[in-house]
């Protein structure tokens, strides 16, 4: 389940080439990827009866996800394919994804139906029409592919010279026909069952880029790389409107079907375009998306328009202003580039905060996607952009965010955040109880009204206090300074009048009771600092060999982790104030740092593409692994359940589950020198399959294009009766039938009826039965299809034994007790008693029978199977024929056998309960 993705789209990992091992990391599993909406491949949509709601599925890469279009709900997300989505689909049945040169159609989402193979081309073009599926992929082939069959119906090549197809549709009313749209500003009526071309349409030479059905018959709107858009009549072959549209390329068409005339076209740049067809006029635009828009469907009889566009979001529209224009109803979205930096936030562990390189801070939920938000934008005039159109560029707005800190002590009183922006000097504040952003602009005193061309300071890192009341702010002068969050106001200056290192300073953190700050600078000083008062000079210098990079702390434990500039990792004890772990492994620039929450562990990642696992008790690399875009940020969660990481080029964040949490997993020292493992990143859902590995399950192989991927294997798993002979195992019956057997007169006496049943007048004819819980006649003296065979009943012993009885008689010769067990576990309580009193002489058994039944019962103690039962048979027996036992000398004997098997096999679960007990006692009392 890898996922990973190209720079500007949120796209997932390529898939690797078959041989490549794929291992996993000791400490963590892949588990989702939160953040990403949709890309750049055209959405679909579809109506389901059941749901009284429509469907919205949108393309992320590798997989699609699926959403209510009510209220957005994200419903599933499928499978990985081989590679990256080129084109969707949906019927009634089945959602089709086109991924390297195959077509698959998935049911609900989840399960895989069919496979369609065989083209030599990656499809671009799906259709769904009755049952069948039209594809053209970019070797300009046009097949009909047999949904049920998977079978090719019908194979149409075309010149890409003269007809290279672009657009595909079909016409309400015209059976067996569809209209091909071409990058030569053609139009063809193909006739798909007789395969021949009806007729071929020319009115605009420009390359056509979508079709769309109108609701009225032979009506069609056909959109053209120039913007221009024409609205035809296909049964006259004549032109009813044409527009322009100001904005490039008509990148998708669609019609209300609510009432009002009106015709949607989306363009190359974000801009939704409302026509008037019957005033011929322009009714509205807006700009929808900050990218080209794929989509824009109007849903039907609604009087909403979906959309969405390769910005990672999508939205949806209302028509309900006064003069019949649309606004912003509901959106899903995401960063629209990279994230740079991400912590979890509170005690909960539930909130993931990420800051992106589009200068916005977002808030990700990992326990739900409906409820990510977006805390806006970074702009030096809140006021004057909100007044702008944000999609337009802003001259106010800031460079990224870089780092930021949080703290969630006073996050309700005043502005909790505080995050250092790229290459400036200002740090912003944010509040994340009211999600937005905050009023201070935080700069210290020395640094106003400098010249910028002679002036180059800028902030290279931040701190927050535990109490939540002060930020921490290090400055490329070497300048350390503190300010008041909730005012914004400055506070001190560590160092007095002097800076507190000569060189930038890389790294701050401060102790949980804001005794000590402690700064890094990268000529590799480190100092110890008085957190209030009499910070003229530090109290401590800590000299390293090389350049602080990055520093991370640990308040609990008072452990600091300074990352430096030879790509090693130093843990300093605040306390001590001396170095107490020196880790060495990674070979490029260290990237980011988190402690474990109970400062086991420090994660590390690099730009060599590795995430390092460190136990800090014993010093050792305990874990690596390699993924294959460097992550540029890592958080661990305060309840130590996932690591969250962000990847260079990726616009989602990863989520990775603590196995240790889970299974009892055996730690190793791992040399830091040995090549670390592949590990593919987490797909859009825990429990999204590779499709290989679903085509593996299914029993499929890839080379046999004549398998259905859909077709379910009869292959059912049995539980064994019995894991191992040395385990006692419990038959599974009911209680009801072996407990009661030890007060059956009882029951029946409180059972008895107060008066006997009556005759009915004609009792009715009715077959013997055989007793037992499953009805079965008994035939066994019915008339013989020999008529040659006496009828006369020859009598070969005096005894009256049951078939029961019978039974054990045979295991004499035989010693198969097998199915004299399964003979009497199907028999009721009544039958059971009734069989066992039986086997006595004076009851019309035997003194062999006897015998054997105490052989029966030896034999299921001493295979451990159906150990409940044996008790419970053996019981009944000695109350039943306790007094008898002691005249036969052989009864005696095997008597004697059964009771020695059966304190052996007593011995073996009194002991394993009086241990268990006992643990679960001292555990108790050490609770205490």
């Amino acid at each position: 389940m890898t996922h990973l993705g190209e720079e500007d789209s949120p796209v997932e990992e390529k898939k690797k080439p078959r041989g490549i091992v794929r291992e996993s990391s000791q400490i963590f599993r892949r588990n989702r990827a939160l953040g990403y909406v949709s890309n750049q491949v055209p959405a679909v949509t579809r109506y389901v009866q059941r749901r009284r709601d429509t469907l919205l599925i949108t393309c992320i890469g590798r997989s699609f996800q699926v959403y209510t279009a009510s209220h957005m709900r994200l419903l599933h997300v499928s499978g990985l394919h081989p590679d990256e989505i080129t084109a969707l689909a949906t019927d009634r049945l089945h959602t089709y994804a086109a991924s390297n040169k195959c077509i698959y159609a998935w049911r609900a989402g989840k399960h895989i139906r069919h496979v369609y193979r065989g083209h030599e081309g990656n499809v671009h073009l799906l259709l769904p029409f009755g049952r069948n599926l039209i594809a053209v992929d970019r070797k300009n082939v046009l097949k009909v592919w047999n949904i049920p069959t998977d079978d090719v119906y019908l194979n149409v090549p075309f010149d890409e010279e003269e007809f290279s197809i672009t657009a595909l549709a079909h016409p309400p009313t015209y059976v067996n026909k569809i209209v091909l749209g071409s990058r030569q500003g053609q139009l063809k009526i193909l006739n798909i069952k007789k395969n021949t071309i009806l007729c071929t349409l020319s009115h605009h030479l420009q390359r056509i880029t979508c079709l769309e059905p109108a609701p009225a018959l032979d009506v069609m709107g056909v959109g053209h790389s120039d913007g221009t858009i024409i609205v035809l009549n296909l049964k006259f072959d004549t032109v009813l409107i044409t527009f322009k549209q100001e904005w490039g390329t008509v990148s998708q068409l669609s019609f209300r079907t609510d009432g009002p005339p009106i015709l949607v076209s989306a363009s190359g740049i974000g801009h939704l375009v409302f026509w008037n067809l019957e005033e011929r006029k322009l009714a509205g635009q807006l700009q929808a998306h900050e990218r080209k828009v794929t989509t824009a469907i109007c849903l039907p009889s609604e009087p909403v328009v979906f959309t969405t566009s390769p910005d990672n979001s999508m939205k949806i529209f209302v028509f309900d202003m006064s003069d019949g224009g649309a606004r912003l109803l509901r959106m899903r979205e995401g960063h629209t580039k990279p994230p740079l930096f991400i912590r979890y936030h509170g005690a909960s562990g539930v909130s993931i905060l990420s800051a992106g390189d589009d200068s916005t801070l977002r808030v990700f939920s990992t326990i739900s996607e409906s409820l990510n938000k977006s805390m806006g934008r970074a702009t030096y005039n809140p006021k004057a952009t909100k007044k702008k159109n944000h999609f337009v560029y802003d001259k106010n707005s800031m460079p990224p965010i870089l780092e930021f800190t949080a703290d969630a002590t006073r996050e309700k009183e005043w502005d909790n955040i505080a995050a250092m922006h790229a290459g400036i000097i200002q740090t912003t504040t944010w509040s994340f109880h009211k999600s937005r952003l905050g009023d201070h602009r935080l700069v210290p005193q020395q640094f106003y009204n400098r010249n910028r061309d002679d002036f180059q300071a800028e902030t290279t890192s931040i701190v927050a206090s535990h109490c939540g009341n002060y930020v921490i702010i290090g400055y490329s002068t070497g300048d350390v300074e503190r300010f008041n969050m909730q005012s914004g106001l400055h506070r001190l200056s560590y160092g007095g009048f002097r800076s507190a290192h000569e060189a930038a300073v890389r790294g701050l953190a401060c102790d949980n009771l804001n005794q000590y700050l402690v700064s890094g600078c990268s000529q590799g000083l480190v100092k110890f600092w008085p957190f209030k008062a009499n910070a003229m000079k530090p109290v401590a210098v800590l000299r390293l060999a090389d350049g602080v990079a990055q520093m991370r702390h640990h308040r609990e434990s008072s452990l600091v982790a300074i990352g430096l500039d030879s790509f090693k990792i130093y843990v300093v004890d605040m306390d001590t104030r001396v170095v107490i772990r020196k880790f060495v492994g990674h070979t490029a620039k260290l990237n980011d740092m988190a402690f474990s929450p109970d400062s086991r562990w420090l994660i590390t990642a690099s730009m060599d593409s590795t995430i390092k696992v460190w136990d800090i008790p014993s010093s050792y690399m305990i874990d690596h692994f390699k993924v294959q875009q460097p992550c540029v940020s890592l958080s661990m969660s305060p309840t130590g359940d996932f690591l969250a990481t962000a990847h260079i080029g990726l616009l989602g964040i990863y989520l990775w589950a603590n196995k240790t949490l889970f299974n009892q997993i055996s730690l190793r020292s791992i040399d830091p020198n040995e090549p670390a493992p592949y590990v593919g990143l987490p797909a859009s859902i825990c429990n999204a399959m590779d499709l290989d590995d679903a085509m593996q399950e299914l029993g499929i192989d890839d080379a046999n294009d004549n398998v259905e991927l859909g077709e379910q294997i009869d292959a059912q798993y049995e539980t064994p009766k019995q894991l191992t002979p040395e385990l006692i195992t419990l038959s599974g019956l009911a209680a009801s039938r072996w407990q009661n057997l030890l007060d059956l007169e009882l029951i029946k006496q409180r059972n008895k009826p107060k008066a006997p049943p009556k005759t009915p007048k004609q009792a009715p004819f009715f077959l013997p039965t055989v007793a037992g819980l499953d009805l079965r006649f008994d035939v066994s003296n019915g008339q013989t299809d020999n008529p040659e065979q006496s009828r006369v009943l020859e009598v070969s012993s005096f005894n009256n034994l049951t078939a029961f009885g019978k039974q054990l008689e045979a295991t004499a010769t035989s010693k198969d007790f097998d199915s004299v067990v399964q003979h009497i576990t199907q028999l009721g309580p009544s039958m059971v008693d009734f069989e066992i009193k039986s086997l006595h002489p004076d009851a019309g058994g035997t003194r062999l029978a006897m015998l054997q039944f105490l052989s029966l019962i030896e034999h299921m103690f001493g295979t451990n199977q159906n150990f409940e039962l044996a008790q419970s048979y053996l019981s009944v027996y000695l109350r039943s024929h306790g007094l008898s036992l002691s005249e036969s000398p052989e009864l005696v004997r095997s008597l004697r056998s059964v009771a020695q098997t059966q304190q052996a096999a007593w011995e073996r679960i009194e002991s394993k309960l009086i241990y268990g007990t006992g643990v679960v006692a001292a555990l108790r009392n050490f609770a205490r």
